[in-house]
């Protein structure tokens, strides 16, 4: 980031805001005399919670009371306050910035019109230098307009396609969740969600400075790095210049370069020989170097600095297009040569309302690393994450594929809205190419699934020209994938068959050890998940008491499904489909809430605890699984393993122990033997020994001593099958001591919920 000196303009603002009958209010002189109402706003800020803060509004995440968010949504929205501008040097100037504007804005400083915004997913800046009044106060107007009535205004191609609920959201840069998801509540909101501040500009200053890792010698004794820059000027002359770069490390030498200015641009070359190199999770260290490019006049006067945190490694994607029996293929990332088995959760919506995401951000990133996630996917329906999501993950080496903000939708094909893609990803690229952890670009999420069925999308010019050209022009060292699931055009011509799909998404309202898990070919699952419900105390902050149980004819459980409209259809499967999987594990349907609540979690957690081992144990074959989801963004009912209050499920116990870097799986029976399987995902070998016993019992069914090859697995005994349902302990011992734990359970289900009661309370298990 460049060094640019600040004033914020966070904290307290305020708020006007009336129905946007007729176009609304057009300008600040008119505002007055509409009579609409004023209350107090803080910035960053979503309208609903000023609204609550004034006592206009009840708190929508209690029972029903988001649907009052709806009458919201054809509003218009005005925020004011003062300000007292910076003092300026010689040649410098002022530009607004606003990183986030939900959506449609328009700015006014002293009652001249600045500018407009129509991205709430990128910063905005204007320059508003020669409109300030210097020494005094300033004001600032900012309007929003409603985003579900702009969404209405395009006329409809017959191209486009998205959910009846979403179909307003096609035309508009929101993110696509809020317009009502299977995982969030319908919350088109409005606001200037994140921050707002003046910016002072220095006459000469960087517009861009991109690090890239080039190569890494095959035995990691050098690394090659590229620095490319780009800096404006009002100077006619910069011959004078000079650019001046350092590399540096705690406890090692640091390297650095100057660079005499002939040109507005430029390269250099940076050899580090003995490099400290950044490595996943497990692999071995993060590893980050300071990188700092600066620009000097004549004088040796830093005019302006950037920094930023870069690690020396490189990372790819080997795929094929299609994956068979004859012609297995692969889905595999590679580390500085290193194939990487992933192990990680995919990363959705903070909150409903984007202003509180850097609220739940420091304990979501908490748990991220407790679970010993090496990969997290930010799902297309999100907004792009904070640059502090970016930084613990480039320093706590979890890699990062990043979807663009789109989502089960076929977009318009317009050069309008080609236009305002390229601009957006143009902004996204440029702040995010430098983290280390960025692993892979992806166009979308589920596009090309959704409409495979009646189109080729091999021929969407958003995923397939738009964005590809900009990750190719400005991160040319990072892969990029059109689409997840991608649906290639050999896979086109061979009919989309799901069979053949190298990357897939598996849902389905099955038993977790149904054929269509269990024989998927699919190298790499980028989504998988299943339903559990939250602890008592969350059910019984979500709920009005009087809805609390049952859950049947429930009309708050169905809000909490999610169903986005309160007499609408959608999603409201998903509160028998919980009562379903409960019943397919057990046999039956507990009648009193802990039973319910506590079934529910078990089935949720076995069956992520089989998803994710299943994986493991054919590592390589298959080389990495995503699973839905680490936390919920609202209070709902959903596949998160934690809930929005933080409170985890039985099932991140549960993933914590299958994600360990060593891990002992008890496979499920062939031939009447389980396989007693020790995967080991670090690059150096591994020594111990497993030991499975009998829950009940406590008799030694195997033990194995055991020596794993770096990266390998192994598998270390043979087990006769069980009969019956059952419980079967694992303990492994490592050489360096580390002592691991982990169970399988035996038989066919159901089974009895007693019986697991008694088993969970000898598995050292500690409860949400």
């Amino acid at each position: 980031m460049s060094q640019a000196s600040c004033v914020s303009l966070n904290g307290e603002w305020a708020l006007t805001y009336g129905p946007q009958e007729h176009g609304g209010v057009g300008s600040p002189g008119e505002l007055t005399a509409q009579g609409w109402p004023t209350i107090p706003a803080h910035v960053p800020g979503n309208v609903e919670l000023d609204l609550v803060a004034a006592g206009a509004l009840e708190a929508p995440e209690r029972g029903n009371r988001i649907y009052a968010l709806r009458e919201l949504e054809t509003h218009q929205w005005w925020y004011h306050r003062q300000f007292v501008p910076p003092a300026l040097g010689t040649g410098e100037r002022v530009e607004l910035v606003l990183d986030g504007v939900d959506c449609f804005g328009t700015v006014w400083i002293n009652g001249c019109e600045v500018g407009a915004t129509d991205n709430m997913l990128i910063p905005h800046s204007f320059d508003v230098t020669d409109l300030l009044r210097e020494g005094g106060d300033n004001d600032l107007h900012i309007r929003i307009d409603s985003a579900v009535l702009a969404g209405r205004e395009p006329e409809q191609e017959a191209v486009e396609y998205a959910f009846d609920g979403n179909r307003e959201g096609l035309h508009v840069r929101k993110a696509p969740h809020m317009y009502g998801w299977d995982i969030m509540p319908r919350a088109v909101s409005a606001g200037l969600w994140r921050d707002v501040r003046l910016e002072v500009v220095p006459p000469t200053r960087w517009r861009s400075v991109y690090w890239a890792v080039t190569s890494i010698e095959a035995d990691g004794t050098r690394a090659t790095v590229q620095v490319n820059w780009d800096f404006v000027t009002e100077r006619l002359g910069i011959d004078g210049l000079t650019v001046r770069g350092r590399l540096a490390r705690a406890g090692a030498s640091s390297i650095e370069f100057t660079s005499s200015v002939v040109n507005v641009q430029g390269r250099q070359t940076i050899w580090v020989n003995g490099p400290a190199l950044w490595w996943p999770r497990g692999h071995g260290e993060a590893a980050l170097y300071d990188a700092r490019l600066e620009l000097l006049d004549e004088a040796g006067v830093v005019l302006d600095r950037h920094v930023a945190r870069l690690g020396l490694r490189t990372i790819g994607l080997r795929r094929t297009d299609v994956t068979t029996e004859e012609e297995p293929g692969e889905f595999v990332f590679v580390v500085n040569g290193v194939k990487v088995f992933a192990k990680g959760t995919n990363w959705v919506p903070l909150d409903a309302l984007h202003s509180r995401d850097t609220d739940h951000l420091p304990k979501a990133l908490e748990m991220l690393a407790d679970l010993n996630c090496n990969m997290i996917r930010c799902w297309g329906g999100n907004v792009y994450e904070h640059d502090q999501f970016y930084d613990f993950c480039d320093a706590n080496g979890i890699m990062v594929w990043q979807d663009f903000s789109m989502a089960c939708a076929y977009y318009p094909q317009t050069d309008a809205f080609a236009d305002q893609i390229a601009t957006e990803a143009a902004a996204v690229v440029k702040r995010l190419r430098n983290h280390a952890s960025l692993a892979l670009w992806a166009g979308n999420n589920e596009n090309d699934s959704m409409c495979c069925r009646d189109r080729d999308p091999n021929e969407d010019r958003i995923s397939r020209q738009v964005l590809k050209d900009i990750v190719r022009r400005l991160d040319p060292h990072r892969e990029y994938l059109p689409s997840s699931p991608y649906i290639s055009p050999e896979l086109v011509s061979r009919g989309c068959k799901r069979d053949l799909w190298p990357e897939d998404h598996l849902w389905r309202r099955a038993d977790y050890k149904d054929p269509f898990y269990t024989d998927s070919r699919a190298h790499f699952l980028s989504e998988i998940g299943y339903h559990g419900c939250p602890v008592r105390e969350s059910l019984e902050e979500m709920f009005d008491p009087e809805f609390v149980w049952p859950w049947q004819n429930n009309i708050q459980w169905l809000t909490k499904a999610v169903r986005p409209f309160p007499n609408g259809e959608s999603y409201t499967y998903r509160i028998e489909l919980m009562a379903e999987k409960i019943e397919t594990v057990f046999g039956t349907v507990p009648d009193s809430l802990d039973d319910y609540v506590l079934a529910s979690q078990i089935a949720q957690a076995e069956a992520f605890k089989f998803f994710i081992e299943y994986w493991r144990q054919a590592k390589w074959r298959r080389t990495g699984i995503l699973w839905w989801n680490l936390r919920d963004g609202w209070p709902i009912l959903s596949d998160a393993v934690v809930d929005y209050y933080n409170r985890p499920k039985l099932a991140y116990q549960y993933i914590k122990r299958s994600q360990t870097d060593v891990c002992a799986i008890v496979a499920e029976p062939v031939d009447g033997l389980h396989r007693l399987v020790v995967t080991n995902d670090t690059r150096r070998p591994v020594i111990g020994n497993a030991r499975v016993a009998d829950a009940d019992t406590g008799e030694v069914i195997a033990e194995a001593a055991f020596s794993v090859s770096a990266n390998g697995i192994a598998t270390v005994a043979e087990i006769p099958q069980a009969t019956g349902n059952g419980m079967w302990l694992t303990e492994t011992r490592l050489k360096d001591g580390c002592v691991l734990r982990n169970h399988y359970v035996t038989g066919e289900l159901p089974m009895d919920l007693g019986d697991y009661k008694r088993w969970l309370d000898g598995m050292g298990i500690v409860r949400g």
